[in-house]
């Protein structure tokens, strides 16, 4: 297990004009500690972006009380009481939010966040973009059955092309793609040298952009036999959205952020052709979080009851995927037990029902809709998965259980 972050261990980055090398965040380490300690709370300082504005005059009022859970303890995923506050730290947490009823019971910062930092939040990215396809599905714009390469002409020959929407959503797409963040030769790394996360190794840039990456991939097995992770299935979730539409996601997101009294713009990562990183690109506050978790909490409105999503995309979500496909993931499903994947979402149906968002280096959004109980944590983990996940998620649960009516 990594070492847990010390507040005085945590190096000095970034310090001075310029900053002596050892301190210096660059595109070719941002990814690895300790420079994410960092780079996480920064990314529009080392890469191009895509703003999601807030608008002017719409920020929220942000009800906060006495921290309700200064003592509070939880069953680990080793059967062993944890301490929240020692969990906070063990997980690189950078910020952590706990929402019920519309009120603050917990907002706490680590590591130089403050409540104007807007964080990367990887892969919960996904779900913000599978909310949005699924309210493009209830409006029509969108048809669950529609085949990837019939909207997407360029996509003939690859693995989407006999793909169908709900495929994609649900993460269903027979594909040779393999999700291995530490090997630089994976199918996953090559995505992060064509969305321009990171320089690729010489040899190793083959594609421009995403828009040559995702048609260059082929097909394994058959579609809809079983869950596989895979980030370029979001992505070309994104393009069908954005062909069938007309607009960027971006621009999607935006007609929510508006309306949603944030405290700032979102922005997504651009890559190299302007296109949002639909897949793991999106970055906000803390607290901006926490207002897109209340609008799932709302059945798709804003607290003072004004509507910006149909409902039924919500109870479309919550629905869960087919849980038996999931369990055949064995690493997915020991992560949040009991779940099953819908429309980007990891869905508990056993227990309490919930929706979790979750992102590499510890980004998780979770929302109890029963409860009116919306967490959201951002974390600097040093590796993309780490046994603190574990935790984690037994922590939301617990938290469910906890302030559950």
């Amino acid at each position: 297990m990594d070492a847990p972050r010390q507040a005085s261990a945590t190096p000095l980055l970034m310090q001075g004009f310029p900053p002596p090398p050892p301190q210096r965040v660059l595109w070719s380490n941002w990814l690895r500690p300790p420079f994410n300690c960092w780079s996480l709370q920064h990314l529009d300082q080392l890469r191009p972006t895509l703003a999601v504005r807030a608008g002017w005059g719409t920020r929220a009022a942000w009800v906060a009380g006495p921290d309700r859970l200064a003592d509070y303890r939880f069953q680990g995923a080793q059967g062993d009481a944890l301490d929240l506050a020692q969990h906070l730290q063990d997980s690189y947490t950078d910020g952590f939010l706990v929402l019920k009823d519309d009120q603050v019971l917990c907002e706490r910062y680590f590591n130089g966040q403050t409540p104007d930092s807007r964080h990367v939040m990887f892969s919960v990215t996904k779900s913000m973009i599978g909310t949005l396809a699924e309210q493009a599905l209830r409006q029509g714009v969108l048809s669950a059955e529609a085949l990837a390469g019939d909207l997407i002409p360029e996509l003939a020959g690859s693995a989407f092309a006999d793909a169908s929407v709900r495929q994609l959503l649900d993460m269903t797409v027979g594909i040779a793609y393999d999700e291995v963040y530490d090997d630089p030769d994976s199918a996953s790394s090559r995505y992060g040298y064509a969305c321009g996360f990171e320089p690729a190794p010489p040899g190793q840039a083959q594609h421009a952009s995403l828009y040559e990456y995702l048609p260059s991939l082929q097909k394994r097995g058959e579609h809809g036999a079983a869950f596989h992770y895979v980030t370029a299935c979001t992505e070309v979730l994104a393009w069908t959205l954005e062909r069938t539409g007309g607009r960027s996601c971006a621009a999607l997101l935006e007609d929510l952020w508006r309306q949603l009294g944030c405290r700032r713009d979102g922005f997504f990562v651009a890559d190299p052709w302007g296109r949002a990183v639909a897949g793991a690109g999106f970055a906000a506050t803390l607290q901006d979080m926490g207002r897109f978790g209340q609008l799932l909490a709302h059945r798709g409105s804003l607290p003072d009851g004004r509507p910006l999503l149909d409902p039924a995309v919500i109870d479309a979500i919550a629905a869960g995927g087919d849980a038996a496909l999931y369990a055949q993931d064995r690493d997915f499903s020991a992560w949040p037990p009991g779940a099953s994947y819908r429309s980007q979402w990891y869905v508990f149906r056993d227990g309490r029902p919930a929706l979790m968002a979750g992102g590499i280096h510890g980004q998780y959004l979770y929302v109890d809709p029963a409860a009116r109980l919306v967490v959201v944590k951002q974390s600097s983990l040093p590796r993309a998965h780490t046994e603190a996940d574990l935790d984690t998620v037994r922590l939301l649960r617990s938290l469910g259980e906890h302030f559950a009516d």
